[in-house]
């Protein structure tokens, strides 16, 4: 007969055979590549000189460091997240609520509300360019239809406006996935609770923050890490809209302005490995403030 303690080991050797091809495959797509380019990061390799490079040691991280372009990079990233991940996280929670209750037809705007979010990042954001645009955008038009601007903007091109354009994009699109997630929350939550709660009276904004918020902050916890993980890391959308532009550029356009653009390896790689440990650092850090549980008996 098994013991309790062998069985527990047996489902966990189970485990680690079930997730050991998934291991195997990420570590070729995404470890591989990942080492490479830390290694690249030491050198002075170019496009030109894959065959023939030179170690240099920390230099690329040193010049790194000391490049005020990066530091605004890291600053419009930075406020990009906060500010996005911020209003996309009420808003979905306000629609997730909303398509919670039992309203007229919420089966079609559950699917209506999805549609941003399906429509690929490159698309929206030339579809969003293009109505953004100073002369022929439909944004102009409306704004001046209903006299709050007195001339069209170029809304893309002027530095004071173009990452505030950014930021709402990327609302619009990505709002839809903070809402799913927390509606999946709320589906699962006991109607006991909230039965119990009106018998006794309770007022609905106190059940909200009594009730509500509390048991579905796992759930809105692991969505927010997701999103700020997304959005540290975004490229298409700022370099759809407003393409290499100080104003707007992010650490991951400003990676590849130096791998693609200067054909420098060694340095763009610099700052791509800075921008993982980036990713790294927030992933610890949101899972360690936000005390996330991804099991049950945690």
């Amino acid at each position: 007969m098994v013991s309790v303690g062998g069985l527990a080991r047996q489902r966990r050797r189970s485990a680690w055979l079930f997730l050991l091809p998934m291991l195997v495959v990420l570590a070729a797509v995404a470890g591989w590549p990942l080492l490479r380019t830390v290694y690249f990061s030491f050198t002075d390799a170019t496009l030109a000189t894959l065959d023939a490079y030179q170690g240099v040691g920390f230099d690329n991280y040193v010049w790194l460091l000391r490049d005020p372009v990066w530091w605004r990079a890291v600053w419009n990233t930075v406020i990009f997240t906060v500010v996005s991940v911020g209003i996309e996280t009420v808003l979905g929670l306000v629609i997730a609520l909303t398509l919670n209750a039992h309203l007229p037809g919420r089966g079609i705007l559950r699917a209506a509300v999805l549609i941003p979010w399906a429509i690929p990042t490159v698309v929206s954001a030339q579809m969003w360019g293009w109505m953004f645009h100073d002369l022929y955008g439909v944004v102009n038009e409306a704004l001046l239809g209903l006299g709050l601007i007195a001339e069209p903007k170029a809304w893309t091109a002027d530095p004071n406006l173009a990452l505030p354009v950014v930021i709402a994009v990327d609302v619009w699109k990505a709002t839809p996935f903070m809402a799913l997630l927390i509606l999946a929350a709320l589906q699962m939550l006991p109607r006991e609770l909230y039965e119990a709660a009106r018998v006794d009276g309770v007022h609905p904004v106190k059940v909200f923050f009594r009730v509500t918020l509390p048991l579905i902050r796992p759930a809105l916890m692991v969505a927010i890490l997701f999103r700020t993980l997304d959005a540290l890391r975004v490229f298409d959308l700022m370099y759809v809209l407003t393409g290499n532009s100080r104003a707007t550029m992010s650490m991951s356009v400003y990676a590849r302005q130096y791998l693609i653009d200067f054909q420098d390896v060694g340095y763009g790689s610099a700052a791509a490995t800075v921008l993982v440990m980036v990713l790294a650092l927030a992933t610890v850090a949101a899972i360690t403030l936000g005390r996330v549980r991804f099991d049950p008996g945690g």
